[in-house]
């Protein structure tokens, strides 16, 4: 008896997924109870989730270094393997391991991001990779660089002034992380897209909180998941800025207004050594990468710095002691200027060590874009590599007594190489590495100066959602000081 074709059609649209299915099942089986003794050691865990149930959780306990240091002890202290997000991930660990994936950034290894971060950057700095990532870069940097640094100084100082005077002049208590975060947030809109009016940051800050919390997470795009939520919060974020760069371009082209100094005129009308200019899409998603990269970090980071000096009032007084000298240098109303930044020494390694018992960032992922060899395993063309300051930061092997709080560990040639990354290194190292440090410390000094507090929760946990924030937000309450300088 013959079949008819469209009976043989029905049978192949139905085999086809069975088979795939099959495949994907038999080869799963197969990595998770047979594994080739070439590759890392380590678990895979279900298929599917892997191991992603363990490692988001971890993020929300008081020790998250453990999803990394106990697969450190328990496989191997230089590579294992894992799963997250769907992906075979292999992780690298120690001063040796940063040091590969920094070292060979468009070489054996590419960035790569969870598709949550793909869908949501786009077109952003954060999803391209090769040279189309270093014009890219080196554009962003223009703005972002040691000498666009020099001239922000001034617009910091104005900005933290301000802000001191609206949210913490007059008050008893308030809650540290979010009123930290208006301040960043504040600042990277004016700085980098001249956005002043604090109703228009009020809705843009708004729409931020609800995309952090959905950036890194699994990409289900359905009503009431972070991701749906975060993707709505972007496209909201995008039109915004969309508009913004609309009016700027616009007004540009008809001389109504001279070349702002922020970034949002420099990526309007910079090109790249070809002639080419940046698309409209291009300019929105890097803008709001960096309005992301600049302020959530350094929220967490002077969120983190209040709450160590407050616990530890010795580290207060050192760091006051040395503002204040700064102080009594300047003329009465005088901006900070660069050259004060550099005298801050102390208060930048107080800044360091903060990083290094709470770092801003849990790690990032990378791709291998060739077959090679490290620490004696193969590792696949295709499996995903993932870093994370946590192999080294709490290690007592690069940082004695490593629970202790001690800033003096900065002094002189400070750590070794490749051991104290809280921002990354190489080629991808975080593009706002550089404008964080000054932003703290511009603000530690007009707080230090002004005020003392302290906890209203003295034992609240710190998690990572993804950022290190207070389980509470912080509570403080505030004394100001019977003189300020």
């Amino acid at each position: 008896m013959f079949s008819s074709p469209d009976h043989d059609n029905i049978m192949i649209l139905v085999a086809t997924p069975c088979l795939l299915l099959l495949y994907f099942v038999i080869k799963t089986l197969r990595e998770r109870l047979f594994p080739d003794p070439q590759l890392p050691p380590g678990s895979l865990g279900w298929p599917l989730l892997g191991e992603t149930l363990q490692f988001l959780p971890t993020r929300r306990t008081p020790k998250p270094e453990r999803f990394v240091s106990d697969r450190m002890k328990k496989y191997n202290p230089q590579v294992f393997k894992t799963s997250l997000f769907g992906e075979t991930v292999a992780v690298f660990c120690g001063p040796a391991g940063n040091k590969f994936l920094f070292s060979n950034e468009n070489k054996l290894v590419n960035l790569w991001w969870p598709t949550s971060v793909k869908k949501l950057m786009k077109s952003s700095l954060s999803n391209v990779v090769g040279d189309d990532a270093k014009r890219m870069r080196k554009m962003l940097l223009t703005s972002l660089d040691r000498d666009a640094l020099k001239r922000y100084i001034d617009r910091m100082d104005l900005v933290a002034q301000n802000h001191i005077r609206t949210h913490w002049e007059g008050k008893e208590e308030l809650k540290l992380h979010p009123t930290i975060n208006l301040y960043t947030f504040e600042l990277s809109c004016r700085l980098f897209a001249s956005i002043d009016d604090p109703t228009h940051i009020s809705k843009l800050a708004h729409h931020f909180d609800i995309f952090l919390k959905g950036v890194i997470h699994f990409p289900i795009y359905v009503p009431g998941t972070p991701f749906y939520r975060a993707s709505k919060a972007a496209d909201a974020i995008k039109e915004e800025l969309r508009l913004i760069a609309r009016q700027r371009r616009e007004a540009l082209n008809k001389k109504m207004e001279s070349h702002r100094k922020d970034l949002l005129s420099h990526l309007l009308v910079t090109t790249d050594a070809s002639g080419k200019l940046l698309s409209e899409s291009e300019i929105v998603d890097n803008m709001l990468m960096l309005l992301f990269a600049s302020h959530d970090t350094t929220t967490s980071a002077m969120t983190c710095v209040m709450k160590y000096l407050a616990e530890l009032p010795e580290v207060y007084e050192m760091v006051l002691r040395e503002q204040l000298d700064i102080a009594k240098s300047k003329e009465a109303g005088e901006l900070l200027k660069w050259e004060d930044i550099q005298r801050m020494r102390y208060s930048c390694n107080v800044v360091s060590e903060v990083l290094r018992m709470i770092p801003p960032i849990r790690g990032t992922f990378r791709k291998a874009s060739v077959d090679f060899t490290y620490a004696g395993y193969k590792i696949p063309k295709g499996w995903k590599l993932y870093w994370s300051p946590d192999s080294t930061t709490k290690d007592p092997a690069y940082f004695p007594n490593p629970e202790e709080f001690d800033p003096s560990r900065y002094e002189g040639a400070g750590p070794d190489p490749y051991t104290f990354v809280p921002f990354g290194g190489g080629g991808r190292v975080c593009i706002g590495n550089e404008y964080s440090r000054p932003q703290i410390l511009v603000f530690m000094h007009h707080i230090v100066k002004r005020f003392k507090w302290d906890l209203l929760i003295p034992d609240e946990k710190v998690t990572y959602d993804p950022m290190p924030a207070p389980s509470h937000g912080l509570p403080i309450r505030i004394q100001p000081h019977q003189s300020t300088a």
